[in-house]
């Protein structure tokens, strides 16, 4: 029988990118319906956006659990798990497991798609139909993270461990060895600095509202 002791799962990057994702979103969403927060909703658009960027070259190039290989499952392992969960039998997986890897490339894909088309609208590069397909492919991604969450709580249930609280700290019960041996600090302060900088210096460069209402007002009362 396998030595089970604490071991580091995830990095630091990977946490941290984890919970300033979750803040941007939630910035983003509670700013979206008023004019008045304009300013801070692109702001935390552009920030969910390169948080993605970054995370599409960490799962190239960051530690073992943090690579888009450890966590890249076949439909049949997909579904064989999902059925597990219901069968509150799920296999244990170190890294993310099937449901939870399904999320991330969820999140990942939306969050890159309703950033995308934000900017796009920012910049007036795009008609009505695109700010539709930006506000449902938001809510697509709300309903994915309750989903998300919903399943981190019942994971954490039939596993008897703390999912989340492993997000925070990092480390997960698993047999010695099997963890990764650097946390990379230094690259998550760096990635905090510089969602931190983009935050100072983004009300110097953001696009100015376009004046198409006060020329249409204009128009109307020539």
């Amino acid at each position: 029988m396998q030595n089970v002791s604490k071991v580091l799962v995830w990095d630091f990057p990977t946490r941290i990118f984890h919970w300033l994702l979750a803040v941007s979103f939630l910035g983003g969403w509670l700013t979206a319906e008023s004019e008045h927060w304009r300013l801070a909703h692109n702001a935390f658009g552009y920030a969910l956006f390169g948080l993605i960027g970054f995370r599409l070259l960490w799962g190239l190039a960051g530690s073992r659990y943090a690579r888009f290989k450890s966590f890249l499952f076949s439909p049949a392992e997909t579904l064989a798990y999902l059925k597990s969960m219901l069968a509150s039998r799920p296999k244990h997986y170190l890294g993310h497991n099937p449901a939870g890897a399904l999320a991330i490339f969820g999140l990942l894909g939306l969050g890159l798609f309703s950033a995308a088309s934000g900017i796009a609208l920012d910049y007036d590069l795009a008609n009505g139909w695109v700010e539709e397909i930006h506000e449902a492919g938001a809510q697509a991604m709300l309903i994915l993270v309750f989903a998300h969450i919903a399943g981190v709580a019942l994971g954490s249930l039939q596993h008897r461990e703390n999912l989340a609280r492993a997000m925070v700290t990092g480390y997960k019960l698993g047999a010695a060895g099997s963890g990764i041996r650097r946390s990379h600090v230094l690259i998550g302060l760096l990635l905090v600095a510089a969602v931190a900088s983009f935050w100072i210096i983004y009300p110097n460069i953001a696009v100015p509202p376009t004046d198409s209402g006060s020329h249409a007002q204009s128009e109307q009362r020539d």
